[in-house]
């Protein structure tokens, strides 16, 4: 069964960190495009980040960058979104999402493009 699983989140005050993950289960994350997303109360699903299935390609909504951090590690099956400098507006649940892509590239602003999607994680940043 094809599975994906975040953790990571929690409640920190504004100018903290946190960093999530993104477990895969039933198959490997080797091949596979990988994006987070996140989803305030009353808003739209926004992405975040997103990272090919190489690596070697990653992208940030602007509000995020130079404040989060993409990465993959392939032999642990596992996506991580380092967040730093965290602000009251990054609350949300986030959610990874994944789709087999073996070609260069993500779609960070197309949630509907991935096909398998984690359950979420709150992150909750106090002022």
């Amino acid at each position: 069964q094809v599975q994906l699983a975040e953790s990571g989140g929690g409640l920190v005050q504004a100018g903290g960190s946190l960093r999530l993950s993104c477990a895969a289960s039933g198959f490997t994350l080797d091949g596979y495009a990988i994006g987070w997303f996140r989803q305030a109360p009353g808003k739209a699903r926004e992405g975040v980040s997103c990272i090919s299935s190489s690596g070697t390609f990653t992208y940030y909504t602007d509000s995020v960058k130079g404040r989060f951090a993409i990465s993959r590690d392939n032999a642990k099956n596992t996506v991580y979104l380092q967040m730093n400098s965290l602000k009251p507006e990054d609350t949300a649940v986030y959610y990874c999402a994944a789709e087999r892509y073996s070609s260069n590239g993500c779609a960070l602003r197309i949630p509907s493009w991935y096909s398998h999607w984690g359950q979420g994680t709150q992150v909750t940043i106090s002022s």
